[in-house]
């Protein structure tokens, strides 16, 4: 449980910062215009994503050689933490662009990171046949976690934030402080993970052995690609379809907002819902992956987030787009949290950490293309629609090559 509790406290990231109220205030009130708010931060997201598609499957690899995976997780949530609660002092002027788009850039690695040795933490947690289950009720932990920053944040601070605590709305300070609890809800959520999850022990090897080996074991990963084909196609298709959900997740609040003219009010509240409908998904998959299996579970779900896409990137009302938006939201979570298992099932047991490790780099080798992409076409075509359109093409791939992975459970 204590496990679990930390993807409560690592969401708030996503949802406040990448997601939601940060991307959005960036846009709308620190870039220029929204259309180049919009470039600036795909841009920064798909930068980050190249750093952490580099050193994601290496970091894993050095992890296994050196056995405990805690002091990882620690290391890159202080990055996490430091870096969303420095965002506060982000004014809502073109002078604070860069202070904004540099200290985004180390959040985002930092909350990115810590989770290639949390993830990889659960298979020796939990038996094989709860393990499907456990990685949903995470998920929906981290969706429920989400949901309840985001009502603090926005009943607390920005309804009431002028009233009871004498914020300056001029200066969107009742909007900013939200970003420093998303720092302080991270920081104090993660104690029960570094207080009460058991670690693997130290295998005592010295950095520099621990950094060697773990080069080796890398090109080592590689080839034991070569013999495990329908893992290589799972980590293939999920190349496109987890690109396809960080692109949502790194331009939906700029979307609602620059298409659909949604306030900082709005934004709150619609984050609200989707957090919602996506812990409710997250939690009802749970079973069904682990009575049905991790590839049905995740082509269900792929199924359920392009029909929405379809519609919210068509619909010309802002209910339509809540409408589609809620329900896309049911199915993000389970995707997610089926691919965790999926991994968890098909990997080796000796060479955990590194498939994390190279499930991570397929969620981040070309998770910049997307959102540079979709910056791309936005200013191409001056239509954050035809941008938006970028995710309807990564999904549908994803979904093809998935139906051709051959699904292997691992011994009870």
């Amino acid at each position: 449980m204590s496990w679990a509790l930390y993807d409560w406290a690592n969401s708030a990231y996503f949802v406040m910062i990448q997601t939601f109220i940060f991307s959005a205030y960036f846009a709308g009130q620190i870039a220029i215009d929204y259309n180049s708010g919009t470039a600036l931060w795909g841009n920064m997201v798909g930068i980050a994503g190249i750093f952490i598609a580099i050193l994601a499957p290496l970091l894993g690899a050095i992890a296994d050689e050196g056995g405990r995976r805690k002091p990882w997780v620690f290391f890159f949530t202080v990055m996490g933490v430091l870096g969303s609660s420095l965002l506060y002092f982000a004014e809502p002027s073109i002078d604070f662009l860069w202070f904004s788009l540099i200290t985004a850039f180390f959040a985002t690695l930092g909350s990115e990171l810590s989770l290639i040795f949390y993830n990889a933490m659960l298979p020796d947690l939990s038996p094989s046949d709860r393990i499907g289950r456990w990685s949903g009720w995470g998920w929906g932990l981290g969706y429920i976690g989400g949901l309840a920053c985001l009502v603090i944040g926005y009943f607390i601070f920005f309804e009431n934030g002028v009233e009871w605590l004498g914020l300056d709305e001029s200066s969107f300070q009742n909007v900013r402080i939200t970003f420093l609890l998303t720092g302080i809800w991270y920081a104090f959520f993660s104690i029960p993970f570094f207080l009460w999850t058991p670690d693997n022990p130290s295998k005592r090897k010295k950095y520099n052995q621990a950094i060697s080996k773990g080069f080796k074991q890398l090109k080592d990963g590689f080839r034991v690609l070569k013999s495990e084909k329908d893992i290589t196609k799972f980590l293939i298709a999920r190349i496109f379809y987890n690109d396809g959900l960080a692109t949502i997740f790194a331009m939906g609040g700029i979307y609602a907002a620059g298409t659909f003219g949604f306030e900082t009010s709005d934004i709150f509240l619609f984050g609200i819902g989707l957090n919602l409908t996506a812990g409710i998904g997250a939690y009802g998959f749970a079973w069904i992956d682990d009575r049905a299996g991790s590839k049905k579970t995740i082509v269900i779900s792929l199924l359920g987030l392009i029909v929405p896409v379809v519609a919210v990137i068509f619909v010309q009302t802002s209910l339509w787009f809540w409408i589609w938006g809620l329900i896309l939201g049911v199915f993000v979570g389970p995707v997610q949290a089926a691919s965790r298992t999926l991994m968890g099932r098909m990997a080796p047991v000796e060479n955990r950490n590194q498939m994390f490790g190279l499930l991570a780099l397929s969620g981040k080798v070309t998770s910049f293309a997307g959102p540079i992409l979709v910056g791309w076409v936005t200013l191409l075509f001056a239509s954050q629609r035809a941008g938006m359109s970028i995710i309807l093409i990564m999904l549908v791939v994803g979904l093809g090559i998935m139906l051709t992975v051959d699904e292997k459970r691992a011994p009870k």
